[in-house]
């Protein structure tokens, strides 16, 4: 994040409409384009609340962890509380509004009118997105207002004060690399909503945050759905190495396709064998047998295949998020199922010395109690 931010930082957005995870905290995000124009991730913050000091404790913690770099433009939403912490944090910075939230505002306040496929709907988007002149703008605007007649008028004047955020014939001099302001929102949003689980604790919430780099590939999405923590990365690892591995050779009798795999600059070759009628595979490094994971010989095979996602028989359910999903018999033959707290109450178990300690530190500094 560090160096995507040093290197194309110079615009970016911050949204916090994402969902919350179980401790009910906002998720803020800070994102914009790379190189490629692929959504870029600079970094993120659970918020406590909505206020000016939350907001201005999280854009000077990002500052200082991108060494004091501002952005030229940041794109944001209408928050009066985020608006005077950026004002107060980055004077320097040219503050862009949502379109997408303008939108969704305008359906607050002007209901109907707004709907989708509304004439007035279709004004008040040329007015946004057409016009290179104000002149132009100016003259819609006044026409749309006289036209529809709208009798409570007071949003849009609001908008209407803010119309250098937002109307493109008064950013022509502000660098905003071209981007609609909804097309991050939407993307990443879609994204958070297939990694990220409102069930999900504070560690869990970011170790899933961290994987978005990942939803190119549809077998580690899979993944990361279905296993836990600890086996997705020991399969991610056993992924990332199959990228560096080649094919060496191939042979293709009528029912068993023989793979040789290995890697540049390593010694060792691993035999991987695919069963054309089973549909089968199996590796001389036995480590699905050994281990219950998919091997890195056979992830590369399955790329050789285009094979997508982990099939059925190499999912071990001892392994996934379901392990202990369902019921067992006990010596009486009575169906035993899992105390569903019992995870929350050994989690509380090995906080709470934590918390105790990190309180009579606290203790100890008159600061912490201001």
């Amino acid at each position: 994040m560090i160096i995507d931010y040093a290197n194309f930082g110079d615009v970016m957005t911050f949204d916090t409409t994402y969902g919350t995870n179980k401790e009910l905290r906002l998720l803020g995000v800070f994102t914009d384009f790379n190189h490629h124009r692929e959504l870029t991730v600079f970094g993120a913050a659970l918020l406590y609340d909505e206020t000016v000091d939350s907001y201005k404790w999280l854009f000077e913690s990002f500052v200082v962890a991108h060494v004091g770099k501002r952005p030229k433009t940041i794109v944001t939403d209408q928050a009066p509380a985020m608006a005077k912490a950026l004002n107060e944090v980055m004077p320097n910075t040219y503050c862009r509004l949502y379109t997408w939230h303008i939108m969704q505002n305008g359906i607050k306040h002007l209901g109907n009118l707004i709907e989708d496929g509304s004439s007035f709907l279709q004004v008040f988007k040329t007015c946004i997105f057409v016009f290179n002149d104000e002149i132009e703008f100016e003259k819609t605007w006044e026409d749309m207002i006289d036209t529809y007649a709208i009798h409570d008028r007071s949003w849009l004047d609001s908008i209407y004060k803010l119309k250098r955020k937002w109307v493109k014939c008064y950013m022509k001099n502000e660098l905003t690399l071209g981007m609609q302001s909804t097309q991050l929102n939407e993307s990443l949003n879609g994204d958070l909503k297939d990694y990220l689980k409102s069930d999900l604790d504070l560690a869990e919430f970011f170790a899933h945050f961290d994987w978005l780099g990942l939803k190119n590939s549809p077998l580690l999405k899979q993944a990361v759905q279905v296993y836990t923590t600890t086996i997705f990365r020991m399969l991610h690892d056993q992924y990332d190495l199959a990228s560096t591995a080649r094919i060496k050779n191939l042979k293709e009798d009528l029912l068993v396709h023989t793979y040789t795999v290995e890697f540049p600059h390593k010694p060792g070759e691993f035999i991987v064998s695919y069963d054309t009628v089973d549909k089968t595979f199996s590796c001389s490094c036995r480590k699905f047998e050994i281990v219950g994971i998919l091997c890195c010989h056979i992830l590369k095979v399955f790329d050789s295949l285009n094979v997508k996602t982990i099939l059925d028989m190499y999912i071990l359910k001892r392994w996934t998020r379901e392990a202990k999903s369902g019921c067992i018999l006990d010596n009486r033959r009575i169906n035993v199922e899992e105390d569903v707290t019992l995870i929350a109450t050994q989690r509380h178990r090995r906080l709470c010395p934590k918390l105790v300690q990190l309180a009579s530190q606290a203790a100890d500094n008159e600061v912490a109690l201001l």
